[in-house]
């Protein structure tokens, strides 16, 4: 008999986007240090894999204003990461990290001073920034095309792991009495010219327990997948229902064999919202109303405007939606992807929508933009977790909860037993396990 597969967690700390709530009135800081360690402490006693924090690089602005729906400040990830390192033990530590607007030789340090301070448990979720709007504030500046964000993240990682590659194991030993570290073998000095950077030197440090932090990539484009079956430990992917899951999973796992790696050195997490109840009516009732809250009538506006490219105002958000055809040339909001390509046709797919529903503009907001991943009682949804991960729609699933920071204490408190009880989800974590330990994928092949 087949043993079932273990069901791989990350916990999502709710930041800038649109699950949060930030009108409820158990809502947290997001700037507090207190905010971070409850929830690095909950995921960590709900025996998650890790914790992921995601990062913006500037505030986003509508219509020429800071967009103050979803403002609560964007600390550093690094320094985060570096002080949960001190009150956790066993989760991992994964942090979004642009590889576009950062520099390899930094970054690769920051990262592996936290996976020594953390004894192996750092993660890096690479992004790519996608607009000159946050470029304005670097040194390089300006825009890169999409491909030559992905290329330049590829060379990226490539130099940031001969960096870490440079200190073979064992090529230092600590001395505890003196606090010093005495040769004992050669170090690899890292020579790389190439279209985007140049660097000369070792690195600073040895290898941590894990060998080199974890990669995590979030694309979805062909380039993306490309990227994360050459590169990526993990995938944040966005296909959370079964059958659009299970066509991604086949994809990049095969993407990943074709690159010459093992298919279980990279895990597939979709990100997941939930609502439990006692009852399917309750979870069903509860959905209804924490999707009201995530959706105001002012985002319910906001949300349009981004699609239409236009003030939009004066219109009701409980009335119909606007009989006026986007821009397509125009988008409102700056530091946001406009995700929709043809977005006339996305608007008259609306108006259909809207009117053979009777639904309102927020409603429609709501119907499109809200759906709660797993809405049900902790039974059902931890039936629903397993089935996913046992049919190959993922490996597991990162959790995203409504509220900072205690979004995610009901989930620990009542879906974890009860995958515990099918047996798909660990009871303690193993003794000295990294962040890799606990994914189950192995250290990349030296270069």
């Amino acid at each position: 008999m087949t043993a079932r597969k273990q069901v791989h967690l990350a916990a999502h700390f709710p930041g800038v986007n649109s699950t949060t709530v930030w009108s409820d009135p158990a809502s947290g800081s997001q700037i507090d240090f207190a905010s971070f360690e409850h929830f690095a402490r909950n995921a960590e006693r709900g025996l998650f894999d890790s914790l992921f924090l995601a990062e913006g690089l500037r505030l986003r602005e509508h219509r020429g204003r800071i967009h103050d729906l979803d403002v609560v400040g964007r600390p550093n990830t690094v320094a985060i990461l570096a002080a949960l390192a001190a009150v956790t033990e066993h989760i991992g530590l994964v942090g979004t990290l642009s590889a576009t607007f950062n520099e390899p030789y930094e970054l690769a340090r920051q990262l592996q001073t936290i996976d020594l301070l953390s004894n192996g448990r750092a993660g890096w979720n690479v992004v790519t920034t996608s607009d000159a709007f946050t470029g304005e504030n670097f040194r390089r500046g300006g825009y890169l095309d999409h491909a030559d964000r992905y290329e330049r993240a590829s060379e990226f990682i490539a130099v940031a792991r001969a960096l870490w590659e440079g200190w073979a194991l064992g090529a230092l030993v600590a001395d505890r009495a003196s606090g010093r570290f005495l040769a004992d073998g050669a170090l690899t000095a890292v020579e790389h010219r190439g279209k985007h950077f140049r660097v000369s030197g070792v690195g600073t440090l040895p290898r941590s327990p894990q060998v080199q932090p974890v990669i995590v990539q979030a694309g979805d484009s062909p380039d993306g997948r490309r990227f994360a079956a050459e590169h990526a430990e993990v995938v944040f992917s966005l296909h959370s229902d079964l059958e659009g899951g299970q066509a991604f999973y086949a994809d990049v796992k095969a993407r990943v064999e074709a690159a010459g790696r093992d298919r279980d050195d990279l895990k597939i997490l979709p990100a997941a919202s939930f609502v439990i109840g006692d009852t399917p009516a309750e979870a069903e009732e509860r959905s209804r109303h924490v999707a009201r809250q995530q959706v105001s009538p002012q985002t319910a506006i906001a949300f349009l405007e981004q699609v239409w490219g236009t003030d939009l105002s004066g219109y009701d958000p409980d009335g119909p939606l606007p009989d006026v055809d986007p821009d397509p040339a125009a988008n409102p909001t700056r530091g946001r992807v406009r995700h929709a390509r043809d977005v006339v046709a996305v608007a008259q797919a609306w108006r259909q929508q809207a009117e053979a529903e009777r639904l309102s503009i927020r409603d429609l907001v709501i119907k499109v933009s809200s759906r709660h991943s797993f809405v049900g009682t902790p039974s059902w949804i931890a039936a629903e977790i397993d089935r996913y991960v046992q049919e190959e729609a993922s490996d597991g699933f990162v959790i995203v909860g409504h509220l900072t920071p205690t979004g995610l204490d009901e989930f620990t408190d009542r879906v974890i037993p009860e995958l515990q009880d099918r047996g798909v989800h660990r009871t303690e974590y193993p003794e000295g396990a990294t962040l890799r330990d606990l994914l189950g994928v192995r250290p990349p092949l030296p270069s």
